[in-house]
């Protein structure tokens, strides 16, 4: 069956509910107490995941579209974008109020240098920044080829905030690696487009 214009409303309507739903969890969570003994460093982590989840997630509608044969998947991808910067946007605001507290945001900079896997952090997060104010129509109509370009950084951010995960826990942990397994399966399906970048 291919997919409609009206089927890919219904589908941005699920996806919204998927990414915002995890969102109101996390603040019935922190009312209800269910974290550990360390909630700033859960929420930490939660709001990490959630990031990666979406950042994989994005990465995986071209080759979706492509491989089902549904073209108008690919309407879905700025969507998912977007909300990953969301939730990468709150897992530094976390680390930022919680870890550090809001009469020490000054720290920031001093643990950038200090904690490499923090630098990862921000930069992967600079690189979801850029590509989300440049998401738009006009921005892409603007930048004419430079565009791609830019978006292309998606691809180091996938590699960075695996990376970036598999550091902060500080222990050989299997969920992790899972996730840095799937950034390297969903990067290998463009081996063709990364090839002919050599050339």
């Amino acid at each position: 069956m291919r997919l409609t214009a009206k089927h890919i409303i219904w589908l941005k309507v699920i996806l919204h509910l998927a990414a915002f739903v995890p969102f109101l969890w996390l603040v019935w969570a922190v009312n209800q107490g269910l974290f550990s003994a360390d909630p700033a460093r859960d929420i930490q982590h939660f709001t990490g995941r959630m990031a990666l989840k979406l950042l994989l997630a994005t990465l995986l509608v071209a080759p979706l579209a492509k491989y089902a044969k549904q073209p108008l998947l690919i309407r879905a991808r700025r969507l998912l974008g977007l909300w990953c910067f969301a939730w990468a946007s709150l897992h530094l605001t976390s680390y930022s109020l919680l870890e550090l507290g809001i009469d020490h945001l000054g720290l920031l900079g001093q643990e950038l240098v200090k904690r490499p896997y923090l630098t990862l952090g921000m930069a992967c997060w600079l690189i979801l920044l850029a590509l989300a104010l440049t998401s738009t129509r006009a921005a892409q109509n603007r930048l004419g080829k430079r565009w791609q370009y830019l978006h292309n950084g998606i691809y180091l951010a996938a590699i960075l905030a695996p990376v970036h995960y598999i550091w902060s826990v500080k222990t050989l942990s299997p969920q992790p690696l899972i996730y840095a397994l799937l950034a390297l399966a969903l990067l290998s399906l463009r081996f063709k487009k990364f090839r002919q970048w050599w050339k």
